[in-house]
């Protein structure tokens, strides 16, 4: 497979590491992003990197929440400057009120009336009058006793482009108060899963794959290797324990008070986290790159 300048340009941003070793990784990995990462990863060369670093797409977040029901949808423009139009935010902020009461698909959403006529239709309708693509790309709807909601880059009220809603149990006045401040740590910490235990089997399968790689590799180079026993039972363990602390909303850090993780200091404040979502714009969808002079090129011709 060919390796593109785009491919070492993505894989650099996305890891930090070096062009040459980047270029290496892709060649070993015949052009595999993921396993190239991987690659880094286990000659120490990068840290994790989440597809969301490697995509983009503009427009919005929209959130809304009423009576322990959250719902966070993603419309999509192709320009930033659209994301900022008062009109297309009027069409967020509708369609994220409505799939608050429509229900739990977006298809269903987009077949429930907005003034008279289906979600759809007005998406369509805003397309022509603003003069650009725009897509109901997705929903997710959170339930539970208390539901908080945050949206950090906001471009108006209850829209931006990361949404978090938070579920918890508890007195609904602390509920309301430490859920804010969970709600902002997820949106700066972007973790993988709420535990442990909701965390996807093969994400954890490939970091323990990653880890024992690298720890055989850096034993087998090391002057004074250690027993296998050693690398088996206390550094991979050590590591993986790493990693779901950092990883895990439950067992990281809190931003607030780093002296606690998140548990405690949901416990500390009498309330237990049920469930989060965290929605940013962008994530999945790969966006296409071109060179200005590229662009204007292309213009000229058009």
């Amino acid at each position: 497979m060919t390796i593109t300048a785009q491919m070492v340009k993505e894989l650099r941003e996305a890891t930090g590491a070096g062009m040459m070793d980047v270029k290496k990784a892709l060649t070993e990995v015949n052009g595999d992003m993921d396993a190239a990462v991987d690659w880094l990863r286990t000659k120490g060369l990068a840290k994790a990197a989440k597809k969301a670093d490697r995509v983009a797409a503009e427009g919005l977040i929209g959130v809304a929440v009423s009576n322990g029901r959250g719902v966070a949808v993603e419309i999509n423009s192709e320009t930033d400057f659209v994301a900022k139009n008062a009109d297309f935010q009027a069409l967020v902020r509708d369609v994220a009120n409505i799939a608050l009461t429509a229900g739990d698909e977006i298809e269903v959403v987009k077949a429930a009336h907005l003034n008279g006529k289906t979600v759809d239709t007005v998406v369509q309708e805003a397309i022509s009058r603003i003069g650009e693509n725009m897509t109901f790309r997705r929903m997710h709807v959170l339930e539970g006793e208390t539901v908080v909601s945050y949206v950090h880059n906001a471009a108006s009220a209850g829209m931006g482009k990361i949404g978090v809603l938070v579920a918890l149990k508890g007195d609904k006045a602390k509920a309301e108060e430490i859920g804010k401040q969970f709600a902002m740590h997820i949106a700066a910490t972007a973790p993988l899963s709420l535990s442990e235990a909701t965390l996807h089997p093969e994400v954890l399968e490939r970091e323990l794959a990653v880890q024992t790689a690298k720890a055989l590799e850096e034993n087998a180079a090391s002057a004074k290797p250690k027993p296998d026993a050693v690398i088996h039972n206390n550094i991979i363990p050590g590591r993986m324990k790493r990693f779901l602390a950092e990883n895990t909303l439950l067992g990281q850090a809190f931003v607030i008070n780093p002296d606690l993780t998140v548990e405690a200091a949901a416990k500390e404040a009498g309330v237990e986290i049920t469930g989060y979502a965290r929605v940013a714009v962008g994530e999945g969808i790969e966006k296409k790159s071109e060179d200005f002079a590229a662009e204007v090129a292309k213009a000229l011709q058009g």
